[in-house]
């Protein structure tokens, strides 16, 4: 079993009145409110809790992309994973991700993370996002009707990159070079392992399965209403004719721990509360653009984890409803250790990543669910999948499989 600690580096100090005053914290999100001063001391602070996660035996680190948003400070998670990689010797980078479609070339990726799987000494997992429509459609104008046409454009385009030992011309539909020639290349071979973050998109779980991938499904909304998209995935791998296991699939979760379950209401209640009101407040019209969702997830009946419906639910939340909607695992070491075997085992996943830094937490109190976490409840996580190895891990991180 792999433990990654996931960080999204939020802006936490939005005023308490901010999802009654402001239509969106993402793509029109107003400038006044943003403090420079504040978000350097943020960024370092973040750093610090992602080393610190090494430090207490984590497995991996995870950083990911948006844009326009104070929902997610990291429109380049590549710099964070740079400066990871000096500070950093054991644990696994995995960058969830780099959104393909908006990069012109897409070249730029496959350089840069072949310069990160360089500097890690073969520790980067690379991250392939489609992207959400707030990012994609509204902050980068990317036009809804081609974003996944351009993103399997861009992928075939990296992978080729990586792989092919000479020199060639690509010539797609978006994207055209004469001269495909990247140096550096990555120290893994063929290349990196490939994770892909996901929303629930029923293309994406047949196209990650058809490419031996991992699929990783970033939910806000708890293991409980995870199952339904984790079972659609594996009966995705079964179309296919793959084997069940679990380490193709990696699940998103948040987690508090404390010393009792009392403890974690008092602790933890007012930083999930300003995650879930103020993190999660996008605007219905940002949500998703038309064209973003396919006409066969539509048809499927999934929804957005934003927008106007997201909200309705998102209202009437207290403390005992978002434990037990299992929006957030939190309690005693005891009760989270209960509840996340439960969660891996019903999901069936290999790579679980926790969310510890919740909203508003500050540095101390996001240390203390950190280390609770590493010490009390990640040992006894380590042997749920016993008789399975897992092939999507980078080779120089901590846990690799022998070559």
């Amino acid at each position: 079993m792999k433990v990654c600690m996931f960080h999204l580096m939020p802006y936490r100090f939005l005023p308490e009145d901010f999802e009654h005053r402001y239509r969106s914290v993402w793509v029109d999100v107003p400038a006044s409110l943003y403090d420079a001063e504040k978000t350097s001391g943020l960024y370092h602070e973040y750093l610090d809790e992602l080393e610190a996660a090494e430090a207490e035996g984590f497995d991996g680190l995870c950083v990911n992309e948006h844009h326009n948003n104070a929902y997610g400070l990291m429109p380049s998670p590549n710099l964070m994973a740079a400066t990871l990689a000096r500070r950093t010797s054991r644990a696994a980078l995995v960058v969830l991700g780099n959104s393909l479609a908006a990069y012109n070339p897409p070249l730029r990726v496959a350089e840069e993370f072949a310069m990160l799987d360089l500097l890690s000494r073969g520790r980067l997992v690379a991250g392939f996002p489609v992207g959400t429509s707030m990012d994609m459609n509204f902050a980068y104008g990317i036009n809804p009707a081609t974003l996944r046409e351009r993103y399997y454009e861009a992928h075939d385009l990296v992978i080729q990159a990586w792989t092919r030992p000479e020199a060639f011309a690509f010539n797609g539909k978006y994207t055209q070079i004469r001269y495909v020639n990247i140096w550096p290349r990555p120290l893994q071979r063929p290349h990196p392992p490939v994770w892909i973050p996901g929303g629930g998109s029923l293309e994406t779980w047949e196209w990650t399965a058809r490419l031996d991938y991992v699929y990783c499904y970033l939910s806000y909304y708890g293991y409980k209403r995870g199952k339904a998209t984790m079972d659609g995935f594996w009966q995705a791998i079964a179309a296919v004719g793959a084997d069940d296991n679990p380490y193709r699939a990696g699940f998103l979760q948040l987690v508090c721990v404390a010393d009792t379950d009392a403890e974690a209401e008092r602790l933890y209640f007012p930083h999930v509360h300003y995650f879930y009101q103020k993190c999660l407040h996008v605007w219905e019209g940002f949500a998703e653009a038309p064209g973003y969702r396919t006409v066969k997830t539509l048809q499927a009946g999934i929804r957005p984890q934003v927008g106007a419906q997201a909200r309705r639910i998102r209202q009437s939340l207290n403390w005992p409803k978002y434990l037990d909607s299992g929006y957030v695992i939190a309690g005693s070491p005891a009760t989270v250790r209960q509840q996340l075997a439960e969660c891996v085992r019903s999901l069936r996943i290999g790579h679980l990543m926790v969310l510890l830094q919740i909203g508003s937490m500050p540095r101390d109190l996001t240390l203390h669910n950190l280390r609770l976490f590493a010490r009390e409840v990640l040992p006894a996580l380590r042997d749920l999948w016993p008789g399975y190895k897992d092939r999507w891990w980078p080779s120089g991180a901590r846990g690799a499989e022998p070559a």
